[in-house]
C-alpha cells in the first residue's frame, strides 16, 4: 500500500502532542529496526563469504554455473508430490 504524504502530513496535523510523540517514537523504531535487519543480512554475507573463501574451490566456469541454473530452474517445475 503506497501512502500518499500530503494525505499522512494532514492526518499528522491533525493529532494532539502526545500522538506526535508516539509517531515519532515509532518512526524511530523503524529506522532502528530497519538497520538492524541491514546490519544482520551485512554481517550473515560476510560469514557466508569466508565459510566460502575457507573452501578454496576454484572459480565456477560459465558452463557450470548455466548447469547449475538448470538444475534449479528443473527442480522449481518439477511436481513434488507431497504438495496438495
Amino acid at each position: 500500500m503506497a501512502a500518499d504524504s500530503k494525505v499522512l502530513l494532514e492526518k499528522l496535523k491533525m493529532l494532539p502532542p502526545q500522538r506526535l510523540a508516539e509517531v515519532e517514537d515509532f518512526v524511530d523504531f523503524l529506522t532502528v529496526r530497519d538497520d538492524k535487519v541491514r546490519a544482520n543480512a551485512s554481517r550473515r554475507l560476510g560469514e557466508a563469504m569466508a565459510r566460502l573463501q575457507a573452501l578454496d574451490l576454484p572459480p565456477m566456469t560459465a558452463e557450470e554455473m548455466q548447469e547449475e541454473i538448470r538444475a534449479a530452474r528443473a527442480a522449481r517445475h518439477t511436481p513434488n508430490a507431497d504438495r496438495r
